[in-house]
């Protein structure tokens, strides 16, 4: 009779520690943080993904990158984001006048070049050179920070382009120049580094006119807003800067 009575405490005992230890091996959810960055953060921002993820277990960086103004209007569209990292002032002010934009802060600097590839098809030189017939040109659209910087420098040196094609980011007319399809393109500094294995850059003085602030943002709405400052922190850190540095941008 007694070992009858023990029998329901026996089977709930083990169901309680079958449970138990479902429970513990369960993995617990990943969290995300979404990143929109200028396209012309990718290679730095692939790096800093990795050591923010290393230093913070079952956290997911979720990278997006594109022609600031394009970002800076899907957040003003609601596109759901955490973080907001543009390559010029006045794609941030798109957002910040929106009333979505927290307390940008600039944490890197940007400038022009000329890229071509190593052998130079179109003989170029100056930015002047960019004005001849026959060359084949590609530049960023005027609405986006690396087609506004290219408006500034060709206004006041007083050169006419006649592009080829408007690209809508940076990487695209990095891209066509690599392919061979434009026998030159303006784009940063930063981006001639990252395919310095495929094309050269060309300083040119006027590029100094026209230099681009990078300003960053944890978003008013953001869903992960302790990860959000927590990945803002890594950028304008130490580690950051170095990263920053070592792509060839310039850390105020």
């Amino acid at each position: 009779m007694r070992a009858r009575a023990l029998l329901p405490t026996l089977v709930a005992l083990v169901v309680a520690v079958a449970a138990c230890g479902s429970d513990a091996g369960r993995a617990a959810p990943r969290r995300t943080v979404t990143v929109l960055a200028a396209a012309s953060l990718t290679e730095v921002f692939g790096r800093l993904e990795q050591r923010f993820e290393a230093d913070h277990p079952g956290v997911d960086v979720r990278l997006s990158y594109g022609g600031s103004s394009d970002l800076a209007q899907q957040i003003v569209n609601g596109a759901p984001a955490d973080v907001f990292a543009a390559a010029n002032t006045a794609t941030m002010d798109t957002v910040a006048k929106a009333g979505l934009a927290g307390k940008p802060q600039v944490f890197a600097t940007n400038e022009l070049r000329i890229a071509v590839r190593e052998d130079n098809p179109g003989k170029v030189g100056s930015l002047a050179d960019l004005a001849r017939d026959g060359l084949v040109l590609v530049v960023c659209a005027p609405q986006v920070p690396c087609g506004a910087a290219t408006a500034k420098v060709t206004r006041d040196a007083g050169v006419r382009l006649r592009p080829s094609s408007e690209e809508p980011d940076v990487k695209s007319v990095l891209g066509k120049v690599v392919a061979g399809e434009a026998d030159a393109g303006l784009v940063y500094v930063t981006d001639v580094h990252a395919r310095k294995d495929k094309v050269r850059g060309i300083a040119f003085p006027e590029a100094a006119n026209a230099r681009n602030d990078y300003p960053i943002t944890v978003l008013d709405r953001a869903p992960e807003a302790d990860l959000a400052r927590q990945f803002v922190e890594l950028v304008r850190g130490q580690a950051g800067r170095e990263a920053l540095t070592a792509a060839g941008f310039q850390v105020p």
